[in-house]
């Protein structure tokens, strides 16, 4: 890890990226890609020191509240923000400043934060994404092998949803031949449903493998799935987006019909206009009606 001073932290559309590069090691990680112009190993993250300085000046002279990211390019909860903080500090100021958040992690690291969260919601809007690649434990370990495994992550949303922050679960991306199953994909809409999810978040497969992603990904398949590294070769070559074409349309029918069933969000559009949306006169009218 090493720490940087930036000159800027909150882009055009509202997102903040408190670290660059990540510790997880997500076999499948996009964020590897090179289109992303990393200047150091992506596991020597760069951690930005003067991150929320930078977010309150921003936010200062804001003439309009809306929601603030977190999380598109690397977890804001990586093993470091443990002892920098850095993700709680931009929390607070959002917080202070009554903006909304939107935080996409897979980490249980996020707990330690849930009163300050419980208080952004509170105040303005707060949503916690969080992905479920898989439900069994120990292809976990292998495919996300340094974050807590989902039956952890499970208990996560559950206290999240205990504590009145909504939640989203991106189920993507599904591997082929390792995690693209409809038992994992039931499986998984099952626990979208058991832990109160408010959408789901589904790229259809979603594997995307550009340079310096796919390059990692390989590796990792010659280390734990030896026989696919020549298949997903043979038959996907040099694809930038990499599923099995005729399991698409039964996932997506699947999809759609447990999330209707059960009046689960999976529209992308959709989801993402319930996750970015900021209007404080619905969110009063919205607690008004609760009460």
């Amino acid at each position: 890890m090493h720490k940087v001073r930036t000159k800027t932290i909150l882009s055009s559309k509202n997102e903040i990226n408190v670290y660059k590069g990540c510790t997880h090691g997500c076999i499948y990680c996009d964020s590897r890609s090179k289109c992303y112009r990393l200047e150091h190993d992506f596991e020597d993250i760069e951690a930005k020191e003067n991150a929320p300085e930078l977010l309150e000046y921003a936010l200062k002279r804001k003439k309009e509240k809306g929601m603030i990211t977190m999380g598109s390019i690397s977890d804001p909860y990586n093993p470091h923000e443990g002892e920098l903080e850095l993700t709680r500090k931009c929390l607070e100021v959002i917080n202070k400043y009554k903006f909304g958040a939107s935080i996409l992690t897979k980490s249980d690291l996020i707990l330690r934060d849930v009163e300050l969260l419980k208080n952004i919601n509170e105040n303005a809007k707060c949503v916690v994404q969080m992905t479920l690649t898989t439900t069994d434990d120990k292809l976990c370990k292998i495919i996300e092998p340094n974050v807590c495994p989902t039956s952890r992550r499970i208990d996560v949303l559950k206290t999240l949803k205990e504590n009145g922050i909504p939640t989203v679960v991106w189920i993507s991306p599904l591997l082929p031949y390792i995690t693209d199953t409809e038992d994992n994909i039931k499986k998984l809409l099952n626990v979208v449903l058991e832990v109160g999810a408010i959408g789901i978040v589904y790229y259809g497969p979603g594997l995307t493998l550009r340079e310096g992603s796919r390059e990692y990904f390989y590796k990792m398949l010659d280390k734990h799935f030896p026989i696919l590294r020549r298949r997903y070769q043979r038959e996907f070559k040099g694809r930038y987006e990499v599923s099995q074409q005729s399991n698409v349309a039964r996932f997506d029918y699947i999809i759609k019909d447990f999330c209707e069933k059960n009046n689960i969000k999976y529209d992308v559009e959709d989801v993402f206009y319930y996750i970015n949306n900021f209007d404080p006169k619905m969110m009063q009218l919205s607690l008004f009606d609760e009460e």
